[in-house]
């Protein structure tokens, strides 16, 4: 399953990470530094695999760790900030 940012999102960058609002939900989502990264990798390109095993490379993250960056993923998509490429 490869991930994009879903349409329509205003991004905006913070000191500890970006605030994203959702105009058609009306709702802002604080993400962390970590929480922001996962979501750049989230460009149409990758897989949620592929992204879990960047992340994990980019924060030095040994596997037994990959579980969170797979949580914080789904929650993304979940929160409906990203979703499967149509």
């Amino acid at each position: 399953m490869v991930l994009v940012q879903t349409d329509g999102l205003d991004v905006n960058e913070v000191p500890d990470g970006y605030v994203v609002y959702q105009p058609v939900q009306d709702r802002v989502h604080y993400l962390n530094a970590t929480a922001a990264v996962i979501f750049e990798y989230c460009d149409g390109l990758q897989s949620a695999d592929e992204i879990v095993a960047q992340v994990a490379t980019a924060f030095e993250l040994p596997e037994t760790r990959q579980d969170e960056i797979r949580a914080c993923l789904d929650n993304l998509v979940k929160e409906g900030l990203v979703a499967p490429r149509a």
